[in-house]
């Protein structure tokens, strides 16, 4: 495929994200499980993990430019908070639930690059939250997804 778009213009861009994690959020805070570990967000976290998921996705810089943010920073939001693999399932679950609902792009290519990714993440998160120091310097650079292989979004031919 010719020009092929980013995740992020793919999944429908920022506010689709926003949207995403806002929904996603109202999910968390209502869950017994995940709501010990989120209770205490800030009101600005909806916006900066869209903007984290967006920029890693292939968007624009919002979350280091923008939100002050860094990988560096994201990893120690999860230093020392012992995350279980429960909470991790359920925290995947819910947002998949959430993109659901919301109709976020739903076709197997892009499904399987967003599961990747939430797989990769939140097991990278799993392990940093039973650390007592980021394992990242603060230039650490943020990662970058993509479409995996085979590579760009399932368009049907016509």
């Amino acid at each position: 495929m010719k020009n092929t778009p980013t995740l992020y213009d793919w999944a429908g861009g920022n506010q689709v994200l926003e949207d995403l994690t806002k929904l996603f959020y109202e999910k968390v805070l209502a869950d017994e499980l995940l709501l010990p570990v989120f209770r205490n967000m800030s009101a600005e976290h909806t916006k900066h993990v869209a903007h984290f998921i967006g920029e890693v996705f292939g968007g624009p810089e919002l979350y280091t430019k923008h939100d002050e943010g860094s990988h560096a920073k994201m990893v120690a939001h999860h230093i020392g908070k012992l995350l279980t693999e429960e909470q991790r399932q359920r925290w995947i679950h819910l947002l998949l639930q959430s993109a659901d609902e919301l109709k976020l792009a739903d076709d197997p290519e892009f499904r399987s690059a967003l599961v990747a990714y939430l797989e990769w993440g939140s097991r990278i998160a799993v392990i940093n939250s039973n650390l007592t120091d980021n394992p990242l310097q603060q230039d650490a650079p943020m990662p970058k997804w993509g479409w995996g292989v085979p590579g760009g979004p399932y368009i049907p031919e016509q």
